[in-house]
């Protein structure tokens, strides 16, 4: 809201220097914070993973949102300071001329023979024009413009630094729900393993109960034979 306040009496008589200064270091501060979230981002998706990562997730795809809400109305008050710089460099260069004294009178007057001569020294003579002082604004003023282009570019820059995350999240989570789902059906088969191999243990100490108790009845039926045998 201040620096958009600043942006707002830019071309106005309140535009001074002071108010460029103060426009220039709310910019700059701006800038080194969406930098340093812009790190710590990094750094926060840099994380292991771990068993809460869907949560994690959550959390970054808000912090995400809203880095990026505030990047682009920060980028179009950028914009809109340099669209408004132009002007005023514009206008300054517009209104040195004119107090130079009317330099296409002669033209109003007649002088057709003699007007493509003069326009070929015309941008020499109006740059000749622009007083000292309104020179050195101008130039204050272009500095201010490529530094904020600049400013742009790297909030550009950001811009694609996001894109890139909210790629790389993207990849990263259907890589843990791939790694899931496998685990998932790993367990299942190890659990149908696990059900046949305590099923077919079930069965074969059945079988060997059977084959103990069909063995103590033959003994059991051959002691008596031989009992019977001895006694007659």
């Amino acid at each position: 809201a201040e620096i958009q306040r600043i942006v707002n009496q830019l071309g106005t008589v309140q535009d001074t220097a002071e108010l460029q200064n103060q426009l220039q270091q709310k910019i700059q501060y701006v800038n080194k914070l969406a930098k340093d979230t812009d790190k710590c981002l990094k750094d926060f998706s840099s994380l292991p993973f771990d068993s809460d990562q869907r949560q994690r997730k959550l959390q970054k795809d808000r912090l995400l949102n809203e880095f990026s809400s505030a990047l682009t109305n920060f980028q179009k008050i950028q914009r809109l300071a340099a669209e408004k710089e132009k002007d005023f460099v514009a206008r300054v260069r517009a209104g040195s001329r004119v107090s130079g004294g009317a330099q296409d009178d002669g033209f109003k007057d007649g002088s057709l023979v003699n007007w493509e001569n003069e326009s070929q020294s015309q941008a020499t003579m109006q740059e000749d024009l622009i007083t000292e002082d309104d020179m050195r604004l101008i130039e204050e003023r272009e500095t201010a413009i490529h530094q904020l282009e600049e400013d742009i570019r790297g909030i550009n820059e950001i811009f694609k630094d996001l894109g890139m995350m909210v790629h790389e999240q993207g990849e990263m989570i259907d890589s843990i729900e791939a790694n899931v789902e496998n685990a998932e059906v790993h367990v299942q088969s190890a659990n149908q393993q696990l059900a046949r191999a305590a099923d077919y243990q079930r069965k074969s100490r059945k079988r060997m109960c059977i084959i103990i108790v069909v063995v103590v009845i033959l003994i059991v039926i051959l002691a008596l034979i031989i009992w019977l045998t001895t006694r007659n």
